[in-house]
Formats: C-alpha cells, structure tokens, sequence
C-alpha cells in the first residue's frame, strides 16, 4: 500500500514500511509516531465516536489536546467500528497489508476481536505483531486497568521522586513513555530480524515491566544493601557534591561532581581548598555521601556569592558538569536547541505549531514531520486504496465509518 502523504525526506530508514496501529492514550502512539518519524506508513485506527480519548485530554494548542499533537503527528487516522463485523473486516485487510500491527486495547480485546498475535501471525507469518498493556497478558494482574501515575506507583518510581518526605510522580508519563520507547526497540529489532530471517514475530511490552526495568539502579542497590536509596530531590543518593546550588540572584544551578578526579579539581580551583582532595573526610565519593550535609553546605557558600552566568561559566572553565534549572519557557527558547536547528513547524487542523525533531539524526537525511491527522480524516483514501468503490464507501459513511456488515463491498 503506498504512501498518501508521502515523507518529506529521501533515503528514510523505514521507508516502505506500513505500521496499523489500534492505538490510544501515550505509550502506543508514541512508538508509532517515533515509527511515523523514521519514514513508516502509520494508520491509526479509531473509535467513530471521538478516536482516542487523548484527543480530549485538553484544549491547549488551538482547542487540540497537546498530547494528541505530541504524539500523532505524521499519521493517518481512519475510523473503524470494530464492534461491528463490517470494521472488523476492513481492519482485517488492512493488517493483511502491514508489516506490523500494534495495538494496547484492554487486555483480551485485540483476541476476543479477531486480532490476537497467534491468529494474526498464523495468517501473516511476516508480519511483527506487537501488544501492549499494563501488565501483560498473564499473571494476577492481568486485567487491571493501568494508567502511568498507577504505574508508576506499583513500580516504585515514586519512592525514588520527590523529596524526602513528599513522594511524588514524574512530572511527565515516564511509565508510558518507557513502555513506548521499548516498544520502539523490540519492533525495530524484529524488523531487522524479518529482514534476515524472514520470519516476523510476536511482541508483548508490559508498562510495568518497561518501568521496573528503568528502576534497574534502585533494585540492585536494595538487594545490595536491604535498603533503596529513598527520594533526594534533585540531590543524588550515591553521588556528593550532586544537586541544586543557590546563586547571587536567586536563580538554582545543579553541579555534579561525578568522581574523585573532579572533586580535587573541583576542591581546589573552586573551592579554594585543596586539602579536601586529601583530607580522609572528604576526599572519596564514599566520604562525601556520608557528610554529605557539610559538602553541600560548603559548596553553597561558594555558590550564592557568585551570578549564575558567571557560575556556570566558571565551572565550564574547570571541566564541572552543571546545569540550570529551567522552566518550560526556558526549554522553547534554549539555546543549544536553537543553535542546532531542532524545532520545526508542524501542520495540524487548526494550523501550525512549532515541534522538536525527533531526538535520534540520520546523517544526510531530514526526517519528515507529517502532519497532525483530524479524526477520520483518511477513512475514505485508505477505503479506496483497498479497493471500495464510491457506493460501498457511500454506504459504509452512512452506517458511521463502518459500522455495518460489507455487503455492498466489490467482490
């Protein structure tokens, strides 16, 4: 099936791939969108009566929801009934022409459906089905609705967030933004898989699965120890000096300090003091976590005597990593995101909005950043493609975007 908006650059990695996706909320449409962004045909399949509830989640970008326009750009969208046997048809000869199918219905649904992986890959042995859920297809946990803040709570995320005394969740979904990003991976993987074995494969992606896996550090160290490292804030638990240090005019700069090297050049061309670099109490990592209170207050009597330019210029100037703590104003306007050319504008139903490239290049090659699809607005394109005429597609508009049984479908 080729493309009907055709990408933008030439030589896309994925290009000639085509993905369907039954599709909602974050940690799926990401993955396809990132799929969309390396040059894949996706096809997002969506309820008639609304699509994906993200689409609802606000009004901010010109009355569309800021995560739908995040995530979705670079699709197209078509309106399935899929409780009908007429949606389920058309869905069907749609995943007849897809290299992968992905879907994070409610567990089950995909199978009751039609579309579980084993029936799906009895019938296309090429092509790369992947499921995703909360927490997967097996277990006690099976049908428990999951969403990222639950998640990240049942994974232990926010025992590591927050501060000491306040857990708190990540302020963006990190737990369907890591089950996203795995699902990215594996079907890349499979793909390149397919390409040398021929053969396609069955993926699962668990976002509590995805979410422990990025908690790696917290489990080994409490295994190691019989404690977890607790919340620190925007200090580091294994790591001093590592955190924010007040400035002259009240603007916060993190300095991390990652190794013994850097604390004797730290101590001594920063500090003025370079017996610290010796001195037993203070001059390994080890020493340091453990008088960690004394660090960091000798740190900030050095730091909020000195402007935070000038701060962050000086420790550049001595090879010490720092940072500033910005606001989301301050991430549009960045300087280094500037210099390197990443925003570009993105074309939506209510006009255009300036988007960041997705964060991985391609020497030689501009990613494409399609535009942010209406609900449907391909329905009718993609029903021609798989051969309907004007008055099956007539007839299935009258029943809501296939809503019926195909029987005025060409034979």
């Amino acid at each position: 099936m080729p493309h009907t908006q055709p990408p933008t650059g030439t030589g896309l990695p994925l290009a000639g791939v085509t993905v369907v996706a039954v599709e909602q909320a974050v940690a799926a449409p990401l993955a396809t969108r990132h799929l969309a962004d390396l040059g894949a045909r996706v096809i997002k399949v969506e309820r008639p009566d609304g699509g994906d509830f993200a689409r609802d989640y606000d009004t901010s970008v010109g009355g569309l929801a800021s995560h739908f326009v995040w995530l979705n750009r670079g699709k197209e969208s078509v309106t399935l009934d899929l409780k009908s046997p007429g949606g389920r048809q058309v869905l069907a000869e749609l995943v007849a022409t897809a290299d992968v199918f992905l879907q994070n219905l409610a567990p089950g649904a995909a199978a009751r459906l039609g579309f579980g992986a084993a029936e799906l890959r009895a019938r296309h042995p090429r092509l790369v089905t992947v499921d995703m859920s909360g927490y997967g297809s097996t277990g006690p946990y099976r049908d428990k609705r999951a969403y990222d803040m639950l998640i990240q709570c049942e994974a232990a995320l926010v025992s590591a967030t927050g501060a000491a005394d306040s857990p708190a969740k990540a302020g963006i979904p990190a737990s369907d933004i890591a089950a996203g990003m795995y699902a990215l991976s594996a079907t890349l993987a499979a793909l390149v898989g397919r390409a040398t074995g021929g053969q396609g494969a069955a993926l699962e992606i668990s976002m509590l699965e995805a979410t422990s896996e990025w908690m790696g550090y917290h489990i080994h160290h409490a295994q190691g120890t019989g404690r977890a490292p607790g919340r620190m804030g925007l200090s580091h638990p294994s790591v001093a000096p590592y955190g924010a240090f007040p400035t002259a005019d009240g603007a916060d700069v993190v300095i991390g300090v990652q190794n013994d090297r850097e604390w004797a050049r730290f101590a001594e061309e920063f500090l003025g003091r370079p017996d610290l670099a010796t001195d037993p109490a203070w001059a390994t990592n080890v020493a340091r976590v453990r008088h960690r209170e004394e660090v960091d207050a000798l740190v900030a009597q050095h730091t909020s005597a000195t402007a935070a330019d000038r701060l962050v210029a000086c420790l550049d100037a001595i090879g010490i990593a720092s940072g500033r703590v910005n606001e989301v104003g301050d991430l549009l306007e960045h300087p280094q995101l500037a210099a390197r050319r990443r925003w570009r504008p993105v074309e939506t139903p209510v006009g255009t909005v300036r988007g960041l490239l997705p964060p991985f290049t391609v020497a030689g090659v501009e990613l494409p950043m399609g535009p942010v699809p209406a609900l449907g607005e391909h329905t009718v394109a993609v029903l021609r493609e798989l051969g309907y005429d004007a008055g099956a597609i007539a007839g299935l508009r009258r029943c809501g975007a296939v809503s019926c049984p195909l029987q005025t479908a060409p034979a």
